[in-house]
């Protein structure tokens, strides 16, 4: 832990590392769901090669009703962004209809004929 002087009454005040409540908030629960969203998190950046980030937020409220003496609700809030995959592409044309298409509408079609096959052979 560290220490705190007010400078007001010069008093020494004793501040728990925010770590330390982290690892005790909900008996450690939450701890156990952030160390799993953190590594996930590194897998996705190492398998996809691309940034990703999480943020970590600490909710508190005001206590009940104003009442000084009251206790303070605090929760724990968490933000994965992690990178994903690429999709592939694939190239499309739009025909004269506005629609994306996969053959170039300006291309003339070629009309190929198969020549009719035979399980015969003949002899020359």
């Amino acid at each position: 832990m560290s220490s705190h002087v007010d400078t007001e009454s010069g008093e020494i005040t004793e501040t728990a590392p925010v770590a330390a409540f982290l690892a005790s908030h909900l008996n450690g629960r939450t701890e156990e769901e952030l160390s799993a969203e953190f590594h996930t998190l590194l897998d996705a950046v190492r398998a996809h090669g691309k940034k990703g980030s999480m943020t970590i937020t600490i909710v508190v409220e005001p206590p009940a009703n104003g009442v000084e003496s009251a206790p303070l609700p605090i929760g724990v809030e968490s933000a994965v962004k992690a990178p994903k995959p690429t999709p592939v592409k694939s190239l499309y044309f739009l025909d004269n209809d506005g629609l994306p298409v996969r053959e170039d509408p300006r291309q003339i079609a070629l009309d190929f004929r198969t020549a009719p096959t035979t399980n015969t052979f003949k002899d020359a």
